[in-house]
């Protein structure tokens, strides 16, 4: 057995990729183009991490497939360096960012390198160089000329660690998603992106794309359609009016009380005389309260000593402030019926207020509520609506309301617009210049890029200002449109705007010119494949999506879903936790590359687990990959000891060869690395037993375990005595005849009564066997549809239908 020296190894055929330039890609004449995209890392601390290795692995195994297939794959790189995630661990080394952040990427370059990914460094992004955030600073340009960026006072949400402002998407659990300080409230001018124009196309274009479903799923859910009513109650004594959303219209005749949010520039104005002093105590002590903890803390809150009318019925219904009422929330008031809300019923209960039943539970015949009920049921007290099944009440109630002009139908979201302005240093700057005369004043495109000044004290000033407000030169400028002087924005810009358009930058990264080339944009866009975490469904992946609508709607692209299909990869953990920088708690995949070598580590990350799912990261199988591995290169070598190209192939062998082959294929297809990964360890056993080796079924071999192995077989390749290089060499095509399984006969029965049997592959599941019991024309026609009420299957030897119609 040759001693196999992975380091060797690998920096041999390293070299030789780069200097053949074998993963670079033709991005104008390629025929068949491919676009396989994995998230760019954030290069905020020494390196990447084992999760990083797992995450970035699939990808590649994915785009190797692809190639092999005969696909023009395009796998570029970069690296996504701006932002708080940058910063704050410059702070924590207490280095400058300008001088960290390039070296922390030139040891992840190394690292990708070292793992044996196919990318495309020809066309690395480095989202700090001005080069790159020019044409950030023009898409901010283009959607500020556009219309769809404005600078607003509004409350906002603070993180004191990071003393920056975070968008709703950047709060978990009340908690800031980067250090976990728990966040705080201020009111703000703050930049804006309008996202929500976009509200009705992002929710109705994830019918049609192809992603995983848990992702749209927490995208609808965040994006939070609801139809409804808005309408107002008018204030007794006041020419003011409350106006309000509600979804449940058909119970506004339950109204007994209105909440105002805290915020609510009606509070003020209403308290009365008496109630003045506890109401502005109440409002002060609500505002030291996170959005979070208003939530989900027992229901609070002081009435104001006003009235309003409910212009349905007449009654006069008692104005409350309460903390559970959010003013980033519909109009920051609400109509409340407690008998139908819980939250509602949950206030009334303490502080003894009416409750009044609209919509009667089954069987219910006047008795008090012990719980608010919010299921279906019949309008009752509620005048002429009475006796209607509230779902139609709820639209009459609409149609009455509307053609007496007292309210309309609507349809509000859940989500709110991109907060983009960060009161922080290492950041995109705002291409904004403020003028007093003028008003708000893009930077003419012509002046772009708009370059980040270097600022010795970089620190956040926990004020609303940024670092960069200490420095006059950058700060006082003349006026484009006037020539008066002006103030420039000292803002930057979230850095998931950077990232929200990177993969439009790839093709293009030559051109000097504009963001991106119309031509190479339509030969590569939208991307083909993107796989990514699924940590990042309502931060960046509905980012991306709301710029290319942008960049669609005001007519530089014609398409407006970035990409084709996206699937999410599961996390990998340690000890049960996230693995973060943060934490401390990474594991540093360079120790087991230089112990075991890069293969051992690839194959050993797909085979740990599924990798749509994630899992514990342990170490402890690596030496069976490792034995694996080496059982590979024992059988390549025995084949080169044994001279010739072999005995001609068996039936069985072929039938085992065709069978891996349509295995691996379908499962990488399928991201189920670990399962193709059991197959050629099956496989391998099975090359291990052959007394003498056929040389197209060693080849074959190799070719299934190049994706995830890439080194090795590359080397094996060669020895083995095949042309320079087994990454482009063909995927194997599975005989269908050949890679047929053994097939068994089944029996299949209707209430206990065989009425066919039929032939089956051995091992099929219960859905291709129903399937197939389902297809015989002598089940059929002792079968009626809808009859089946249950199905009993015995793999491989029997499917029973239990029928409505068996006594």
């Amino acid at each position: 057995m040759a001693t196999y020296n992975h380091a060797e190894i690998e920096a041999k055929w390293s070299a030789r990729w780069a200097e053949t330039g074998i993963y670079e890609t033709d991005v104008r004449t390629a025929t068949r183009p491919f676009y396989n995209l994995l998230m760019f890392p954030y290069p905020s601390a020494e390196g990447l991490h084992i999760g990083n290795m797992f995450a970035f692995t699939g990808v590649d195994i994915f785009g190797r497939l692809k190639a092999m297939q005969g696909e023009d794959v395009f796998e570029p790189i970069g690296f996504d360096a701006f932002g708080m995630h940058s910063e704050n661990f410059a702070l924590k080394q207490n280095v400058h960012p300008s001088e960290l952040v390039p070296n922390n990427i030139r040891n992840f370059r190394q690292q990708l390198k070292s793992m044996g990914g196919r990318f495309a460094w020809s066309h690395e992004v480095d989202t700090t160089h001005p080069t790159y955030y020019r044409w950030t600073q023009w898409i901010f340009v283009q959607l500020f000329k556009h219309g769809l960026a404005e600078k607003r006072l509004a409350p906002v949400t603070w993180c004191p660690s990071c003393m920056t402002v975070l968008a709703d998407e950047q709060v978990i659990n009340g908690e800031c998603e980067r250090c976990s300080t728990e966040v705080t409230h201020r009111d703000l001018e703050q930049w804006f992106f309008k996202i929500t124009d976009f509200a009705d196309r992002l929710l109705s274009n994830l019918d049609e794309i192809d992603w995983t479903p848990l992702i749209k799923t927490a995208q609808r859910n965040w994006i939070g359609r609801s139809e409804g009513l808005e309408t107002a109650f008018p204030v007794e004594n006041s020419s003011e009016s409350i106006t309000f959303f509600t979804t449940r219209p058909d119970t506004i005749y339950g109204v007994t009380f209105m909440v105002l949010a805290p915020e609510h520039p009606l509070v003020d104005q209403i308290a009365t005389s008496e109630q003045r002093e506890v109401v502005v105590q109440y409002v002060a002590e609500a505002m030291k309260k996170t959005a979070i903890d208003r939530q989900s803390m027992e229901r609070s809150g002081v009435f104001t000593g006003a009235f309003a009318t409910n212009p349905l019925n007449g009654d006069r219904v008692p104005i409350w402030v309460g903390d559970y009422v959010l003013s980033t929330v519909g109009t920051g008031a609400i109509m409340a019926v407690p008998a139908h809300d819980t939250r509602d019923f949950d206030f009334a209960k303490r502080f003894d207020l009416p409750i009044r039943v609209v919509v009667a539970p089954p069987d219910w015949h006047g008795a008090a509520l012990e719980d608010a009920y919010t299921e279906s049921g019949t309008v009752v007290n509620s005048g002429e609506f009475d006796g209607m099944e509230n779902e139609a009440a709820a639209a009459a109630v609409i149609e009455k309301l509307e053609k007496d002009g007292a309210g309309s139908r609507q349809v509000r979201f859940r989500l709110r617009d991109w907060l983009i302005s960060r009161q922080r240093y290492w950041g995109t700057p705002i291409p904004i210049i403020h003028c007093k005369t003028c008003g708000p004043i893009a930077v003419p495109e012509s002046d772009l890029p708009v370059e980040l000044p270097y600022v010795e004290d970089f620190r956040p000033t926990g004020t609303d200002q940024s670092p960069l407000a200490s420095l006059p030169e950058f700060v006082n400028v003349d006026c484009p449109e006037c020539g008066k002087p002006a103030r420039r924005e000292t803002d930057v810009c979230d850095n998931f705007l950077d990232s929200a358009w990177y993969f439009f930058r790839y093709p293009s990264t030559g051109n000097d010119e504009a963001p991106f080339e119309p031509e190479l944009t339509k030969r590569w866009l939208p991307v083909h494949n993107y796989i990514g975490g699924k940590e990042h469904a309502v931060l960046h992946l509905l980012y991306t999506r709301f710029i290319t609508m942008a960049l669609h709607e005001m007519g530089f692209i014609d398409f407006e879903e970035p990409f084709r299909k996206f699937r999410a990869h599961g996390l990998l953990i340690l000890e049960g936790a996230k693995m973060s920088k943060s934490r401390g708690n990474v594991v540093n995949p360079d120790t087991y590359i230089a112990s075991h070598g890069a293969d051992t580590l690839r194959t050993y990350l797909m085979f740990s687990g599924r990798y749509e799912e994630g899992g514990d990261f342990s170490d402890s199988g690596i030496e069976g990959v490792a034995r694996f591995l080496q059982r590979v290169r024992d059988v390549c070598e025995r084949f080169v000891a044994q001279a010739g190209d072999g005995e001609p192939m068996s039936q069985e062998a072929q039938q085992t060869m065709h069978r891996a082959i349509k295995k691996v294929g379908a499962d990488i297809e399928e991201l189920k690395f670990n399962t193709a990964i059991a197959a050629l360890m099956e496989y391998s056993h099975e090359l291990q037993k052959r007394p003498s080796l056929n040389k197209d079924e060693v080849s074959i071999f190799l070719k299934l375990l190049a994706p995830f192995a890439p080194f090795v077989t590359e080397e094996l390749w060669e020895q083995i005595g095949q042309p320079y290089s087994i990454h482009n060499s063909a995927w194997p095509i599975a005989d269908e005849t050949l890679a047929k399984l053994q097939e068994v006969s089944i029996a299949v029965q209707i209430d206990g009564r065989t009425r066919d049997v039929i032939e089956i592959e051995a091992g099929s599941g219960e859905d291709a066997a129903v399937a197939a019991a389902k297809a015989s024309k002598k089940v059929q026609r002792h079968l009626e549809d809808g009859a089946i009420v249950k199905t009993i299957y015995v793999p491989d030897r029997m499917v029973n239908f239990v029928t409505s119609g068996k006594k």
